[in-house]
């Protein structure tokens, strides 16, 4: 057994467009804001609440950074899955911070629209999987939308 798991899966929304830079090394990065909220019914008052957290996700894989700046915008719905990392960074007033992301490493995580751009011009965007390559180190290739099946059909057997 693993000594340990970092894996975080969300589905959320983008709270704005995704912000594309490029490193001095020549490779993109996609920088994301996702939403995702909860809501209870209070006991004493008995009204409907809700709490929205934002998550911070780096995106390193250069495929899914084409498809976040090509297929995303601020309010798609997206299912990501990477691992969580807390970075430390001095501000411009020289103070030390701290912020934790979910990271999609150049060979790791997934990013799948649930939602995006309206359709046009030839664009898909529901189930769009967009998911790494495997640790060999092969190209990275969409798997395209998923097939759906009904539980309902005829079973053969």
């Amino acid at each position: 057994m693993a000594g340990s798991v970092n894996k975080v899966i969300l589905i959320g929304n983008l709270g704005r467009d995704p912000e594309i830079r490029t490193l001095n090394s020549g490779d993109r990065v996609a920088n994301l804001r996702i939403a995702t909220s909860e809501s209870w019914r209070d006991k004493a008052s008995g009204e409907r609440k809700e709490k929205t957290e934002w998550h911070q996700v780096v995106v390193f894989n250069e495929h899914i950074v084409k498809t976040c700046e090509n297929y995303l915008q601020k309010g798609s719905t997206i299912y990501v899955e990477g691992s969580l990392q807390t970075r430390k960074y001095t501000d411009q007033q020289g103070v030390e911070k701290y912020s934790t992301e979910i990271v999609l490493q150049k060979f790791g995580g997934v990013l799948t629209m649930l939602g995006g751009k309206p359709q046009g011009e030839g664009e898909r965007t529901q189930g769009d999987d967009y998911s790494s390559g495997s640790s060999s180190g092969g190209a990275n290739k969409p798997s395209g939308p998923r097939e759906s099946y009904d539980l309902n059909d005829d079973i053969p057997f």
